[in-house]
């Protein structure tokens, strides 16, 4: 077999054009992303119940929270932590590919039907739900070569400057400022 590519070049060279144009065919139809979907969508849902200890903010909050949420379309699984200090956090994670933003969208519908089985604390504190960031994608610090302005100064500069602008870019789905008096501004 291998004799008749060697007794025909232009067999051999017409095959060799044939495979590469269709390499490059397939090539220019591949999907290619930036930055691909590799860690599973999530979203957050927050809440507060100043007063109540780890036990009660399980059984009182969390509880019904879970149940509402529980089968939402695309949901792969959940966790939830409560603190001694009131706060319960419960984190929906979505099967790789869904839209974050519809499963954000369909998670707080759910929370909206049992926000009145709620204790007034909670709904007064507030139920916040938002899409969570699994990976950091980027840092931005904040500094000043001008020796009059402290730490405190820049925290409250990017706070009332930096941060909502950057909540606002297409595409960026959490945005937090850290630092505040004891190290640089940092954005995630």
């Amino acid at each position: 077999m291998l004799k008749k590519f060697i007794q025909r070049p232009v067999l051999s060279l017409v095959i060799s054009l044939f495979i590469t144009l269709l390499g490059v065919l397939a090539l220019s139809q591949l999907p290619v992303t930036q930055y691909p979907d590799i860690a599973p969508p999530a979203v957050s849902v927050t809440t507060k119940y100043t007063g109540a200890n780890a036990e009660v903010c399980a059984k009182a909050v969390v509880t019904p929270l879970e149940r509402a949420i529980n089968g939402v379309p695309g949901m792969a699984y959940m966790t939830s932590v409560s603190g001694n200090d009131g706060t319960s956090i419960i984190q929906v994670y979505f099967k790789v590919g869904t839209d974050p933003d519809l499963a954000a969208v369909n998670v707080q519908n759910r929370v909206a039907t049992v926000l009145d089985e709620l204790p007034e604390e909670v709904i007064k504190a507030g139920v916040s739900t938002e899409k969570e960031v699994n990976s950091m994608l980027m840092y931005l610090n904040l500094i000043s070569n001008d020796s009059t302005l402290d730490e405190k100064f820049i925290y409250n500069f990017a706070d009332i400057n930096v941060l909502a602008e950057l909540k606002r870019i297409d595409g960026v789905g959490f945005a937090i400022l850290w630092g505040k008096e004891s190290m640089p501004c940092e954005f995630g």
